[in-house]
């Protein structure tokens, strides 16, 4: 099932497999090519993958594309999602390691920053509201006081 899944993927015209994937049929080539390495430099052979390095990295994509749960992941390819999620960090960590899949860095997003040679500041005045200057005293909050001038803590140590 998976196997014809691939097939019919990579029968796809070039904006058809971008829309499905994300990336162009030369970037999956690429990545499989690395995928494909990183299998034939392994020294023990262990029990063998249950998907090819393609349907591997298809199976990738289709997580970062959809961002579907590994559960449904594994019904669809028919494995466990277990080996969904162990094969989704195999592929990200075999294309991180190969440098040729890698974002830039910060330095290099920030040597690319625009430099602005027009600053705009809003030198607009808003009056600010204040109580009036008058002879009278401050004033108070009436919902602590009562009527003698006492605050609470006041009334309540003085009711037994």
């Amino acid at each position: 099932m998976s196997h014809e899944r691939l097939e019919r993927t990579l029968k796809m015209n070039r904006t058809r497999f971008k829309r499905r994937t994300g990336i162009y049929p030369e970037t999956f080539y690429a990545m499989e090519s690395v995928l494909v390495e990183r299998e034939n430099t392994k020294r023990k052979s262990g029990r063998p993958a249950a998907l090819s390095p393609a349907e591997q990295l298809l199976l990738t994509l289709e997580f970062w594309r959809e961002y579907r749960t590994f559960a449904h992941l594994g019904d669809d390819w028919g494995v466990h999602e277990t080996t969904v999620q162990r094969t989704v960090e195999r592929v990200e960590a075999a294309l991180m390691a190969s440098g040729q899949f890698r974002l830039p860095g910060k330095k290099v997003l920030k040597e690319a920053e625009h430099v602005f040679q027009i600053i705009a500041v809003d030198a607009a005045e808003t009056p600010c509201e204040r109580p009036k200057k008058s002879g009278q005293a401050p004033y108070r909050c009436r919902s602590a006081q009562d009527s003698s001038g006492h605050g609470t803590a006041a009334r309540k140590s003085a009711t037994p």
